[in-house]
């Protein structure tokens, strides 16, 4: 079993890299009756999942807000220093407070992901597409000098910042196997098998990780797969789970399982390790879904009880779930109102703790949706 995920090979300048073996595993993955139960619960999370964008008033506004949110925890497993706060100042043009060089690296995730969704509409999953994403992914970033949308043709390995090949953690596979290794993961995700769908992207991902065809990005890329295999293969109808936070919370663990199968051939403790994701990371998004969906009910109630139900307030109610961070000048743009009924109505959500001015200036005021926001921030300032 040791090899069964494949055997680590002296390569010419002395280090040894890592060969793949082709999936699926050999011998075949034992599915326990744990890895069963999860696989269940799992299904039952993801359909649950799947099935609140029908309850939610706006589903586009929260789909939109959850894939900023997987975009930042993506990006900060990476080490980028980014917060929720200010991709939402860069979203609004308004002027952030942190380096727009994090930045942009979150806004890059959240337009691979909106290419990648549209693409998969008249594309299969392929290595055309993830090319096509990867290149998007580092374009204008600190990595755009790695070949953006190519496969590598030189050595990379995984350590902490700094190290060399001979201090790595990892080394995957040379250069000149990553087209054939990575032109089998492609077989492999148009084989037509038993192998349940969950337990399928798990090993396509874990596979991913471990030939690394890129200099640059290839964790980011790895967790974009699992959202598009899932809408690809209809498991999905929108871009809702994503397990950026469950890895970001494991991180050691999730490094540690990947390693366990790469030196053990440790298959099934990573599938059980990855559906355990799968199933928390739903039940997760499901109570954010709720949470939003009750809150926007008080705002609601709030706003009928002061009598200011006008469409306007109506429409700025639905501004704040879709940009909570506003000044004056987006709001009456949106709204298509003058200055001054923006100033109005924007004062009047502020009275009833809707909206909180942040910026403590007389002129350029900015104001927060601070209650949504606290929500779909869970996970990312930690």
């Amino acid at each position: 079993m040791k090899y069964r995920a494949g055997k680590y090979i002296k390569q010419p300048l002395g280090y040894k890299a890592f060969i793949p073996e082709t999936l699926p595993p050999k011998p075949a993955v034992e599915l326990d009756e744990k890895i069963y139960a999860l696989l269940s619960e799992s299904d039952r999370a993801i359909a649950k999942l799947d099935g609140i964008t029908t309850v939610l008033p706006n589903p586009d506004i929260f789909i939109a807000m959850y894939v900023k949110k997987e975009a930042l925890l993506s990006s900060q497993i990476e080490g980028t220093q980014a917060s929720l706060e200010g991709i939402l100042e860069f979203d609004a043009n308004l002027k952030p407070k942190e380096d727009i060089r994090e930045i942009k690296e979150v806004i890059n995730y959240i337009n691979a992901l909106d290419y990648g969704k549209k693409r998969l509409e008249k594309l299969p999953m392929s290595l055309r597409l993830i090319k096509e994403i990867h290149k998007i992914l580092i374009k204008g970033t600190r990595g755009e000098h790695k070949k953006p949308g190519e496969f590598r043709t030189s050595q990379n390995w995984v350590g902490p910042p700094g190290a060399s090949i001979n201090e790595a953690d990892y080394i995957p596979p040379p250069p000149n196997m990553v087209i054939s290794a990575m032109g089998e993961l492609e077989k492999f995700l148009h084989s037509k098998d038993i192998i349940p769908p969950l337990v399928k992207i798990a090993l396509i991902h874990a596979q991913f990780e471990t030939i690394h065809p890129f200099l640059d990005g290839n964790g980011r890329i790895g967790r974009l797969l699992i959202t598009f295999y899932l809408m690809w293969k209809g498991i999905l109808s929108k871009p809702l789970l994503y397990l950026s936070y469950y890895f970001k919370k494991n991180k050691a663990l999730y490094y540690d399982m990947l390693m366990k199968v790469r030196n053990d051939g440790a298959w099934e403790k990573w599938i059980t390790f990855f559906l355990q994701g799968i199933c928390e990371t739903s039940k997760e998004a499901v109570v954010t879904a709720r949470d939003i969906i009750v809150l926007r009910e008080e705002y609601k109630e709030k706003i009928f009880k002061h009598s200011i139900s006008s469409i306007y307030a109506i429409r700025l109610l639905d501004l704040v779930f879709d940009m909570p961070l506003v000044n004056i000048k987006i709001v009456a743009q949106r709204l298509s109102v003058s200055n001054v009924t923006a100033i109005k109505l924007v004062n009047k959500f502020e009275t009833l703790g809707i909206l909180q001015e942040t910026t403590g200036g007389k002129w350029n005021k900015e104001y927060i949706n601070k209650e949504y926001l606290e929500i779909i921030a869970r996970g990312t300032r930690e």
